[in-house]
């Protein structure tokens, strides 16, 4: 890798220079003031006084973007599979839709194109570039797939016999909307989670009292998933992560002391500039 790109490398993927920090809050304004634009086109009376501006605003952020784009490309090793990662998917999703629509002119009768102007939306998902916390987050929920799993199956088991029950007492009914016991699983899921819309309630005496039974358990279910996935948060948190990224595959999330990337396997040091032949 040349010195120049060893550079860049380091402005664009790291956030421990001045430099480094200086372009993150630069891409971050960038970014929100893309978000802004989109949101207020979409209010009709500002988009149909401003609009020429807008569009104005949101070519120069997308000029600014896909410089950004081939820069990552170009200071990366591998620029192919940084651009299959989620995070190039994402930068190429981010500037796509606006040269789409100098290809796509929208008729009275394509309207519906215009929803492709949507795929803009997609810019708020770089922001997880600042967001580095979010690696021990997604860690933490992967580390707990198989404990939530197995949580979500005793409750699945539990709404099929609530529901079975409530069907049981109030099915038979005259006016009843406990049809079916399909219809019985949706209330006590619906009450189980605390959302309550109350299109189906029960009338007896008896069932009520499984109702609050079931409401009661609802408050202990959702505290379960949250400590599972707060005990591995909490065990990742004394770790020490570096916010290094891999010269190669642009990946981060590595211990203070890697030599090696844990993705590809690379170096984490970059190699030693070498002085120019007298």
């Amino acid at each position: 890798m040349s010195p120049l790109r060893q550079r860049m490398h380091e402005v664009i993927f790291e956030a421990d220079t001045p430099a480094g920090k200086l372009f993150d809050v630069v891409l971050l304004l960038a970014i929100v003031i893309s978000i802004i634009a989109i949101m207020l086109e979409t209010v009709q009376s500002i988009g149909s006084q401003h609009g020429v501006l807008l569009r104005r605003i949101e070519w120069v952020v997308t000029i600014f973007f896909t410089v950004e784009y081939m820069l990552r490309l170009y200071c990366v090793e591998r620029p192919a599979r940084y651009a299959r990662s989620f995070y190039g998917v994402v930068d190429l999703l981010s500037i796509l839709p606006t040269y789409l629509s100098l290809i796509l002119p929208v008729a009275p009768q394509l309207l519906v194109i215009r929803a492709l102007r949507l795929l803009r939306v997609f810019r708020v998902l770089k922001l997880t570039h600042f967001v580095r916390e979010g690696r021990v987050l997604a860690s933490a929920l992967k580390a707990s797939r198989q404990k939530i799993t197995v949580f979500l199956g005793f409750v699945l088991i539990l709404t099929l016999i609530m529901g079975t029950v409530m069907y049981l007492v109030e099915g038979g009914l005259e006016g009843s909307k406990f049809t079916s016991i399909p219809k019985a699983v949706y209330w006590c899921i619906v009450t189980l989670t605390t959302v309550g819309y109350g299109d189906v309630a029960p009338t007896t005496p008896l069932g009520q009292l499984v109702a609050s039974c079931v409401m009661i358990m609802g408050f202990g279910i959702i505290a379960v998933p949250t400590g599972i996935v707060s005990a591995e948060i909490a065990q990742r948190t004394f770790r020490t992560i570096s916010t290094q990224s891999c010269p190669s595959c642009s990946l981060e999330g590595h211990d203070k002391d890697a030599v090696h990337c844990k993705f590809c396997g690379s170096s984490l040091e970059l190699p030693p500039e070498v002085p120019p032949a007298p």
